[in-house]
Parts: structure tokens; sequence; C-alpha cells
């Protein structure tokens, strides 16, 4: 029984994830999602939102502030990472001008001082929805993002010249 060559000949070069999906059907399905979910928000927000608060106990009141802020937060993380991605689509930014773009744009993976559901029980329908559908979103870039960032070239160790002095000398003395 022999030895199977399992070596590849041909040496194509390795396909990045985050290059591939901003260009793809699905980032534009993903950024007109987010997109939307931002302007219903806001519309929500100034319209019905404003006129449900008010008939809210004081309590369910701060509540509803302080979800509200929260929810605008993660929002405007999510639009502006999708910006950031579009541009990279879009050939404005390169994927390591993304990178850089990302200290700027900083997506937390945990909020603090999260709201006992049971107070959150208590705000208006439309506003849990828009919360739970943000906090959705919300993870699935974060997904997106940790994919995206582990894809991206790590550059190549450097020999010290160093180590390579000494080891020359090492063979030259032996």
């Amino acid at each position: 029984m022999g030895v199977m060559d399992v070596m590849f000949r041909d040496e194509q070069p390795t396909v990045r994830f985050g290059e591939t999906f901003v260009a793809s059907e699905g980032f534009k399905m993903l950024f007109r999602e987010g997109m939307t979910l931002v302007e219903e928000t806001a519309a929500y927000l100034d319209g019905p939102g404003r006129d449900e608060s008010r008939l809210l106990a004081r309590h369910a009141a701060l509540t509803y502030a302080s979800e509200s802020m929260r929810l605008t937060t993660r929002l405007m993380q999510i639009a502006s990472w999708l910006l950031v991605q579009r541009a990279v689509s879009e050939g404005e930014l390169s994927l390591s001008e993304a990178a850089e773009e990302k200290t700027r744009v900083r997506l937390t993976a945990v909020e603090p001082n999260e709201t006992a559901p049971v107070l959150v029980a208590e705000l208006p329908l439309s506003l849990q929805a828009l919360i739970g559908q943000s906090k959705r979103l919300h993870a699935r870039i974060l997904h997106l993002d940790k994919l995206i960032s582990d894809d991206r070239p790590t550059p190549e160790p450097r020999v010290s010249p160093v180590f390579a002095q000494h080891d020359l000398l090492r063979v030259a003395f032996g």
C-alpha cells in the first residue's frame, strides 16, 4: 500500500473572506437590513416612541430613556461598520485601511450594566422589537467582523539580524 500524494500542485492565492464578502450580494442585503433598521428606529423614536414614552410610569420612562440610548449607540456602531465595509467594497478603502478605521468604529461585544429583562418587559412592544432586532444584527456583525479580522494576512516573521550574524559566526567557528 503506497503513500497518498496530497500535495496541491496548483498554487493559487488564498481567497480572503473579507474581500469576497464585502463584494457579495449577502453583504448588500446586510447593508440594506442595517440601514433600514437605523431608519425605522429613528422614525419610531422621533414619532410613536415619543408618544408611547409619555404614557409610561416614571421608572419605566427612565428605562425607556436608557434603553433608547443603548439602542441608538448600538445602531451607530452597526451603521459605522457597514459604511466602512461598503467603502472597502467600492474600492474607497483597502482592507488594511478598514482595519485602521476599526480603531474608531468600536464594536463592543458586551454592553455594560445591561437592563434587567423584567424592566425591559415594561417597555412598549415596538421598542422591545427594535432592541431585539438590533441585538441580533449586532451579534451577526460581531461574528462577521471577527471572521474578516481573522482572515487578514499576518506579516511574515522577520529574522533578527543579530541572530543571523550569530548563526554565521557559529557556522564559521564551529
